[in-house]
């Protein structure tokens, strides 16, 4: 080996090592906000990295879906057990305005429903909303025993099992498809549709917890910012207050001596 060539040895890397860059550092917060169907609107916050070249952080934020809970957008604990899941359709200012995409049941609340001694019965439908919104729709009901029943069980036959499921289809498409996904989304809170089917079927079988488990949105319209604004109705964006300032201060400064 010839004598000097190797000098770089004990000097490292050529450039050095880069220092790693915080990446919060180049991302910014924006609020989510709920539709006017539900009493608390500010759902929370979320992440963005902020526009930069042709990357515009306004385009990375939107069709993001979030999961929240009923009981965090209605202020009532009674309805911790339903998940709702929203997605953010546009952005204006700080704000991201969102629209309904679907609605689940905790797996603990599902688990609780399951017992011996009763039939479980579940049907699911494809409905399309006057607006054009394809949703599928997923019913969960079981059978209780009659009043002043001795027996033990209360199973139901299968010929009532398929009375029971077509009614409970007939019921959802008929509610699904009179009304848009607004209305529809105000029938699935306080459970109209579940009482409605239980209503329907005492005549063949008594009934008991009778909920639309789910619901899965297969297709929506295009965009219109219009129908969304309708869905946000009194929405405004947040631009602070105009502060008065103080008469004292202004005088104090007009009043300061100019120095030589």
């Amino acid at each position: 080996m010839a004598v000097g060539k190797n000098k770089r040895i004990s000097k490292g890397k050529k450039g050095g090592k880069k220092k790693a860059a915080d990446p919060f550092t180049k991302k910014d917060w924006y609020d989510i906000k709920a539709p006017s169907v539900f009493s608390t609107r500010n759902v929370g916050k979320t992440l963005v990295t902020r526009t930069q070249g042709t990357k515009i952080a306004s385009e990375g934020l939107k069709h993001r879906v979030f999961e929240v809970s009923l009981a965090d957008l209605q202020g009532d604990e009674e309805q911790s057990y339903r998940k709702i899941r929203l997605r953010a359709e546009d952005v204006q200012g700080r704000n991201v305005l969102t629209n309904f995409w679907g609605m689940n049941f905790t797996t603990d609340k599902l688990r609780s429903l399951v017992r011996k001694w009763q039939t479980l019965i579940e049907a699911h439908v494809d409905v399309k909303t006057t607006d054009n919104y394809t949703l599928r729709m997923f019913c969960i009901g079981f059978t209780r025993r009659r009043p002043n029943q001795v027996k033990r069980t209360c199973y139901a036959q299968s010929s009532q099992i398929r009375q029971i499921r077509r009614k409970m289809t007939d019921i959802m498409v008929a509610q699904a498809t009179s009304c848009d996904l607004k209305d529809l989304v105000q029938k699935f809170i306080p459970e109209v549709i579940g009482r409605e089917i239980e209503k329907a079927t005492s005549s063949i079988f008594p009934l008991q917890n009778v909920y639309i488990r789910k619901v899965k949105i297969l297709k929506a319209p295009k965009f219109d910012l219009g129908k969304l604004m309708e869905v946000h109705g009194d929405y405004s964006e947040d631009i602070g207050t105009k502060m008065e300032r103080p008469v004292e201060e202004t005088v104090a400064e007009t009043e300061a001596p100019v120095e030589a």
